[in-house]
């Protein structure tokens, strides 16, 4: 496993990281022993951060990780998110009483007196445009609420204008081989101003597993099968924004780049470390064996400068057009 800074926190976290949307749910059936299962796993490998919300499976999923937390030694790092709960979600909702009401909820759920890192959950543009809610966040970190924040956004408008607060640690933001604006400008910024990147949807929704196909089917409880068109959240939080017809095809034209022995998802966590900027990759997953390969991209050897062009003229012709100026 490798390790990178976090921001300004000073600490030293796993370039691939656990996403545990999965194990909440909307990502099909998930089993509890299973999930436990793959937590214990990611820890085996050298995995020491851990993202998760409170949405997520409202409150199973940061369970989950707390139950992790007992029944292991070694020391790691939770992220949580909240403001999702908001209903209807609004600008106006991340106030003082919300935002300290969601933070009360997650220090229950992770059974912790400090949350390690709260990031507000992809809220409403005009959300960062209003400085009495990054104050709040301030006041929380104040009374050992928590120890550090940051924002997890949909656009990098958002995220160039999160990382003007002082006390913006870290930036989560959809980056992968499908979606490569956030390095256009933000990585450049997020550097100067030492603010981590946290690479969430690293796989494009499994679709840079390279195992989905037409015929795939997904259950009903899955938001790859209701959220296709952005009917529950944002468009770009499943398949990256792509249409999945496209992206299927986006798949076959990197396969031949994928170098024998390599899996494609180790390939494309590869490529998304490759960026200095990036601090950790933050792929989900349900089961062991799904753990042990994301994990493995992390000491895999740098992609040649070859691999990398073949890999930008693969988004500019099959992803760029329809998704660069969306986000």
């Amino acid at each position: 496993m490798q390790y990178r800074t976090l921001g300004r926190t000073g600490w030293q976290v796993s370039t691939i990281s656990f996403g545990a949307w999965a194990i909440g749910g909307t990502w099909g059936d998930v089993d509890d022993a299973e999930s436990m299962g793959a937590l214990h796993q990611a820890l085996d490998l050298g995995v020491n951060f851990f993202d998760t919300a409170d949405v997520y499976g409202d409150g199973r999923s940061e369970r989950l990780l707390a139950r992790l937390r007992k029944e292991r030694s070694e020391p790691f790092y939770i992220a949580t998110k909240a403001g999702r709960r908001l209903s209807p979600h609004v600008a106006e909702g991340y106030n003082r009483q919300n935002l300290r009401a969601f933070v009360e909820r997650s220090l229950s759920n992770l059974n912790v007196e400090a949350l390690d890192l709260l990031q507000l959950h992809c809220p409403p543009t005009p959300v960062y445009y209003m400085p009495e809610v990054f104050g709040v966040l301030d006041e929380l970190q104040q009374e050992g609420k928590l120890r550090h924040y940051g924002v997890s956004v949909e656009k990098v408008e958002e995220a160039l204008k999160a990382i003007e607060f002082p006390g913006v640690q870290s930036v989560q933001i959809i980056y992968n081989i499908l979606r490569q604006r956030p390095a256009d400008l933000l990585f450049e910024q997020t550097q100067k101003k030492g603010v981590g990147i946290l690479a969430r949807l690293p796989l494009s929704s499994g679709l840079l597993s390279g195992k989905m196909t037409a015929q795939t089917a997904f259950a009903a409880d899955d938001h790859r099968q209701f959220n296709r068109q952005g009917e529950q959240f944002d468009k770009g939080e499943t398949f990256s924004g792509l249409d999945y017809a496209k992206g299927l095809a986006a798949v076959e034209a990197l396969r031949p780049l994928v170098p024998a022995g390599m899996t494609m998802a180790q390939f494309a966590l590869r490529w998304l470390t490759m960026h200095p900027a990036v601090t950790c990759a933050i792929p989900g997953g349900k089961r062991a064996a799904q753990v042990a390969d994301n994990v493995s991209a992390a000491d895999l050897p740098a992609l040649t400068p070859e691999q990398m062009q073949a890999v930008q003229t693969v988004y500019e012709q099959h992803a760029k057009p329809w998704v660069h100026q969306g986000w």
